[in-house]
């Protein structure tokens, strides 16, 4: 049965139609910039660009898919079924790589292994060796490390979900399976393992889809990704329409993953009911447990201290040596300004959509809009930033046009040449983050306070303001938070859609790694991983909450 929709519901159902036409309409702008191209265009991008790019991408995808999986899930079962000093500690510390982005781990670990590096250097002292010729380490950039470095940091999208399955799932079944003698190893694959699958379907798409859309540590590390080819197209070739065919290429490629990941996870009768559940019992670590332990903590190390320190200590020896750029500055601030008012935006239009879909709850065409608006968080960054420049020129014409005709003023370049573009990009990306997490407060908030100010004679605007604001601050705050990072950190769209002469933080690391300036982008990557840090001590606080539930 829906709900009767009145004339202020159908209000807030047309505020909800706006985001998705907004996230819907880079999509369909990059389809009209692929059919724009010659005939002899795609003949030459499948022949010479396609193979090499799609190769790549799979193998990374196949890669990091098969290395989070292993890392998350075993990290996930380690420190929930097994206890040993520090389990607590270790549980909240293997969130902590998802602070450092990428391309920063790229950016640390080339300059760490670079052939005159600090690692290199102190190797060939201890074995005697007088220069790189003599003795150095493979290189670090090629596809086998591009799927190592970003397996350390994403490996907790997996970790995340599986962990807070197996703190739900029905510890009477591995009991049971242990009094009939299955060992740990065994309970683990033939229990353990497939009650968490569809956590672990889920993480490891998220996973997958983060890597799709890398482009700094691709680059870096000498991988020609679609992600990489989109930008090389457009940028270095200056073929607008054949970088929308690989996006367009790219896109099918997402969503097949997110196809594949509903796919694997059509059987829910894997996952174990809360309400029959208790938690598992912890059992002493014995033997060869000590070595997994090792390797979670190995894990932590790789993944966030060693970054981390070194990005500190770089940090340290710049502004020693020739102080703070000033131009830093300006950079941090532009980074903040278009994070800020991306964020405002974004949780403004979430609550909207949110509290639209509880109006008209169990309306098919609400919850397909919402759904619609949630969808550009799938669309790689490099993707959406190619098609949001048509319909952004298109208006900027447009503007100037009537600005000339009306007041004998150009507008120039309104929304392309300015930051709105880079907003608009960020908005639509990680829109999703702030709808599902108010989305999940709303449920928590009875129905019958609905009913109740209803009685009252309040109406829907009034009920918002009054019941619904307030007590989903919580979720809304953890979401602002999530999403101002998330904006912090966009390398992709940030590229292709900054003004002119505007940088941020990202896009100034990644100039100065591409030169090979390490040192001189140490102080922007350090900012960014302190930025990062504060949404995974909310994501800890979150997990440890859980876990004190009773089960």
């Amino acid at each position: 049965m829906y709900a009767r929709l009145t004339t202020a519901s159908i209000g807030w159902w047309l505020a909800s139609l706006l985001p998705a036409c907004l996230v819907l309409l880079p999509v369909l702008s990059l389809v009209g910039y692929a059919l724009e191209g010659s005939g002899e265009l795609w003949p030459h991008l499948r022949a010479y660009v396609l193979p090499q790019a799609l190769s790549q991408t799979l193998g990374l995808l196949v890669g990091v898919g098969c290395l989070v999986i292993v890392l998350g899930t075993g990290s996930a079962w380690l420190v929930t079924a097994y206890q040993f000093p520090g389990r607590r500690l270790l549980s909240w510390a293997l969130l902590l790589p998802l602070a450092v982005p990428s391309y920063i781990v790229a950016y640390v670990y080339l300059d760490i292994l670079h052939p005159i590096g600090p690692l290199q250097t102190g190797l060939r002292e201890l074995l005697g060796y007088s220069s790189p010729r003599e003795f150095r380490l493979p290189d670090i950039r090629s596809l086998g490390g591009c799927i190592l470095l970003l397996g350390l940091v994403l490996y907790p999208y997996v970790y995340l979900p599986a962990r807070a399955l197996f703190l739900m799932q029905a510890a009477g079944v591995l009991d049971a399976a242990r009094t009939l003698g299955a060992g740990p190893g065994r309970s683990f694959f033939h229990i353990a393992l497939p009650l968490v699958r569809p956590a672990v379907a889920v993480g490891a798409s998220l996973a997958l889809m983060e890597a799709i859309n890398d482009i700094g540590a691709a680059e870096l590390l000498g991988v020609r990704t679609l992600t990489v080819s989109v930008y090389a197209t457009w940028v270095n070739r200056s073929s607008l329409p054949g970088a929308a065919q690989i996006a367009l290429f790219m896109l099918v490629l997402v969503v097949s993953l997110m196809v594949l990941e509903r796919w694997v996870r059509r059987h829910r009768q894997y996952a174990a009911s809360a309400r029959q559940s208790r938690h598992l019992t912890a059992h002493p670590v014995r033997g060869a447990g000590w070595l997994l332990v090792a390797a979670a903590w190995l894990l932590v190390g790789l993944g966030f201290v060693l970054p981390a320190t070194h990005l500190l200590l770089s940090s340290v020896e710049r502004i020693s040596a020739m102080g703070v750029d000033a131009s830093l500055l300006d950079k941090t601030v532009n980074t903040l300004l278009f994070a800020a008012i991306a964020t405002l935006i974004a949780a403004v239009i979430a609550f909207v959509l949110a509290y639209s879909l509880r109006l008209a709850r169990a309306n098919p065409a609400m919850g397909l809009l919402v759904r619609i608006a949630g969808l550009g968080y799938a669309i790689p960054g490099t993707v959406l930033a190619i098609g949001l420049l048509g319909p952004l020129g298109w208006f900027d014409d447009w503007l100037d046009n009537r600005s000339q005709a009306l007041l004998g003023v150009s507008a120039g370049l309104a929304l392309s040449g300015t930051g709105a573009a880079l907003v608009y990009a960020y908005v639509a990306r990680f829109l999703a983050i702030g709808a599902g997490s108010l989305e999940a407060g709303f449920h928590k908030i009875p129905l019958s306070l609905d009913d109740a100010a209803r009685s009252l004679g309040r109406g829907e605007l009034a009920r918002a303001r009054l019941i619904h604001w307030p007590l989903s601050r919580p979720a809304l705050t953890a979401a602002m938070l999530l999403i101002f990072v998330d904006c912090m950190k966009e390398l992709p769209a940030t590229l292709l859609l900054r003004p002119l002469n505007v940088d941020t933080l990202a896009t100034h690391l990644y100039g100065e790694a591409s030169r090979g300036s390490y040192e001189s982008g140490a102080i922007a990557a350090l900012l960014i991983v302190l930025a990062g840090v504060l949404p995974i001590i909310l994501l800890s606080r979150y997990g440890s909450g859980a876990q004190a539930q009773p089960g």
